[in-house]
């Protein structure tokens, strides 16, 4: 039997409830996605250098899941599917964002954090206490 195998890219930078939300629901269609950070039995952890395709081919992974908050984030993502499937025949699952965290981006976050903001109900707690560190160390650099 073929194990089904996707990949979750991107930078979270940092992780938002956004990004775990189309992680959790890519991990309830597929048997293994693979992304930077989760906390799901079928969720492993995987870091990579070059293009994803090759990331990809040489785990046998087939298919890219890449979350959509918008039109404008479409045409990019379009994009970048049709480059992978071309170069590698990976092919690429949109999701849309849920209504809860469709305005979500990490830079916004993190924008929001550095002026004291609360962030508590855009990501984990785990991330929302390494980001006020972070952002504390940079403050007394």
């Amino acid at each position: 039997m073929r194990v089904r195998r996707v990949v979750c890219p991107g930078s979270f930078d940092p992780v938002t409830n956004g990004h775990l939300d189309i992680i959790r629901r890519a991990a309830k269609l597929h048997d293994e996605v693979i992304v930077v950070t989760a906390d799901l039995a079928n969720v492993s952890v995987g870091t990579f250098r070059g293009l994803l395709v090759e990331y990809c081919r040489d785990r046998g992974v087939s298919a890219i899941v890449k979350g959509l908050r918008a039109v404008s984030d479409f045409e990019y993502e379009m994009e970048m599917a049709q480059m992978n499937y071309r170069l590698a025949e990976i092919e690429t699952l949109f999701m849309t964002a849920n209504p809860l965290y469709s305005f979500l981006r990490s830079s916004l976050v993190r924008e929001i954090a550095a002026y004291g903001g609360n962030v508590s109900s855009l990501v984990p707690s785990q991330v929302e206490a390494r980001l006020r560190a972070k952002l504390g160390e940079l403050g007394r650099g």
